[in-house]
């Protein structure tokens, strides 16, 4: 979803679909992320439509994360030299060219570390699915810890949890850095 709004908004658009696409961006971007769990979980039964804590949650993130990656994207994009377009034009490139062949390969390597590092706080985020009725890993503490009354040792533990799942992502991201230099 990132990849698709981030690329429809880095060229002219008609003006309701750039307002509704920047307006997507802006309130997930502007709000925070648990007032967007508490809309999303507690205020759509007021309307009618019940969803499972979980799922909320999931969506919630999604759209959160999208919103920023959307704008990771359209800079990426922006960041391509206009030259570049023209080039492609003068070869006889169509647009659906152009951007497949010339700019979305030079977007994607400017791209990758801010996706990784989205990636690492959508990981750390996940922490914030604990206000639901969700059982994820900083829920998970909490109980442990109402149990064993061991807060240092249970939150060190989530520390490092956390630390692993994230410094993998950026391991990743280290790797994909590399890759992505050989392909200029």
């Amino acid at each position: 979803m990132s990849l698709v709004v981030g690329a429809l908004r880095s060229h002219k658009l008609p003006k309701i679909i750039s307002f509704i696409l920047g307006f997507y961006v802006e309130f997930f971007r502007c709000t925070p992320l648990i007032v967007q769990l508490f809309f999303v979980y507690y205020g759509m039964p007021t309307i009618g439509v019940k969803i499972d804590p979980v799922f909320a949650s999931i969506v919630t993130m999604g759209l959160n994360s999208g919103a920023y990656m959307s704008e990771n994207v359209r800079g990426s994009i922006l960041s391509v030299d206009k030259g570049q377009y023209e080039a492609a034009k003068l070869l006889g490139f169509n647009s659906f060219q152009v951007n497949r062949y010339i700019v979305l390969p030079q977007a994607i390597r400017v791209a990758i570390p801010a996706f990784m590092n989205g990636f690492s706080t959508m990981i750390k985020e996940t922490s914030m699915a604990s206000v639901l009725p969700v059982i994820e890993l900083t829920k998970l503490g909490n109980q442990i810890y109402a149990k064993t009354y061991h807060p240092f040792e249970i939150y060190i533990s989530l520390g490092v949890l956390y630390f692993v799942m994230t410094y993998s992502m950026t391991f990743v991201a280290r790797k994909l850095e590399r890759k992505a230099t050989k392909w200029q």
